[in-house]
């Protein structure tokens, strides 16, 4: 079974997060991805929140799988020349550097479609086109620009962020599906073209429903809230805590043991489909004969005494307890699980979503594999590279260096 992507390969200018997560989806599918970076530096969160010294970090290893690293400075004659080649010879170019970046390089987007006519040419970028483009953005700014951090946190507190990267994360794999798009629309057309995902549209495109509740919100109430309906609502979507945002009543509570593990929770929704079955689980079954209780609609002004009650049932009992009890009633509910529980999963590991990795100067360290599984192109996970790894094997294997050719290039710094 061959790799998705093989024989496509890709000029990788990424650099944290954003972009080499898009770049390190298109390796795991079999791309030939080369990583350009700058000698003697590299990409810097190689040395970013370092646990081992003169090591690479976790942060670059977990983003760069599956790449080549060669070390290039452009803005020599050499190093130039050598890009302008890489260039012609790749399929997809993909950058986040700050606006203008690439062009000061001496290769706007006109030059490129000159030197091949078939590149696509994919960029991170903070914001669109707008009197903020020319902005820098980082992952939390994108959250609180694209609507996440006003919708997320506790009723009456502060804005918060989440610990999911979905602002730089989220946009690499929104770019991944404009790349793949851009790639199948050139076996039609026979010419490549731009892609260009805005960090603050892909959190927008997350926060969808938000979007949806705006609207709502100018035609009453929104019912599902907790701050329906003895709270109040303004002109905008409200921070709802842990409200599920489907419409289904839902809430986190507290399992035996959350006084020492604060991971002791699990989240519960209260369907009203199997609701039946849920009040008979926890003790409750006075409910259904009860009119205060036995409707949605008696219930929903009542949510918090409802949960109140689900919650002494849950703190008699583990997590996994609570999920072997209401899983074959159709409750749905989801343990709150820890990095630590995620990381000793057999289950993720089986599927190679947790992967061990031996990286030839750091040891063994584990990472998250490829997410998205294919039938018939199976991914695997191959360490990052180390700086400039493959320098002269990629000079002599694309661009035709000799070795004398690469010892000049070397001398005069391009390399």
């Amino acid at each position: 079974m061959g790799k998705a992507l093989e024989g496509i390969r890709i000029l990788d200018m990424t650099h944290v997060q954003s972009g080499p997560t898009a770049t390190q989806i298109l390796a795991w599918f079999g791309a030939d991805c080369i990583k350009v970076e700058r000698p003697g530096a590299g990409d810097a969160t190689r040395g970013q929140l370092r646990d081992l010294e003169d090591v690479d970090s976790l942060y670059f290893t977990m983003l760069n799988h599956n790449k080549r690293s060669i070390t290039l400075n452009p803005k020599t004659e050499t190093g130039n020349k050598i890009f302008a080649k890489l260039i012609e010879e790749c399929d997809v170019m993909v950058e986040n550097f700050a606006p203008g970046a690439i062009d000061r390089m001496g290769f706007p987007w006109e030059k490129i479609q000159e030197i091949n006519p078939r590149m696509i040419y994919a960029s991170v970028k903070g914001f669109g086109p707008g009197p903020y483009e020319d902005c820098k953005v980082y992952e939390n700014v994108a959250q609180c620009t694209g609507g996440s951090a006003s919708t997320t946190g506790e009723i009456g507190r502060v804005p918060l962020v989440t610990g999911a990267q979905i602002g730089d994360s989220g946009t690499g794999i929104h770019l991944v599906a404009g790349i793949l798009a851009a790639l199948l629309h050139r076996e039609r057309s026979g010419r490549g073209q731009r892609v260009e995902c805005a960090m603050q549209d892909s959190v927008l495109n997350l926060c969808r429903v938000k979007l949806r509740d705006q609207q709502r919100i100018v035609h009453g109430p929104l019912t599902e809230y907790p701050q329906y309906p003895n709270g109040t609502f303004g002109e905008a979507v409200p921070r709802a805590g842990n409200a599920s945002g489907g419409g289904q009543p839902g809430w986190i509570v507290k399992c035996k043991g959350w006084e020492d593990d604060p991971d002791s929770y699990i989240y519960v929704i209260t369907q009203a489909a199997a609701f039946h079955a849920f009040a008979k689980a926890i003790g409750r079954e006075d409910w259904l004969d009860d009119p205060e209780w036995n409707t949605p609609a008696a219930r929903l002004p009542k949510l918090d005494q409802v949960f109140a009650e689900i919650e002494k049932w849950t703190m008699t009992k583990t997590k996994f307890e609570v999920m072997d009890i209401l899983n074959p009633l159709n409750v749905p509910c989801g343990p709150i699980l820890s990095m630590k529980e995620l990381a000793e999963e057999p289950s993720l590991r089986a599927t190679g979503t947790i992967v061990e990795v031996d990286h030839p100067t750091r040891g063994k360290y584990l990472t998250v594999g490829n997410p998205i599984k294919l039938s018939d192109s199976p991914s695997e996970v191959v360490a990052s590279p180390l700086l400039g790894e493959h320098t002269e094997e990629i000079l002599k294997d694309i661009i035709g260096f000799g070795d004398e050719e690469i010892e000049k290039a070397r001398t005069e710094g391009a390399i």
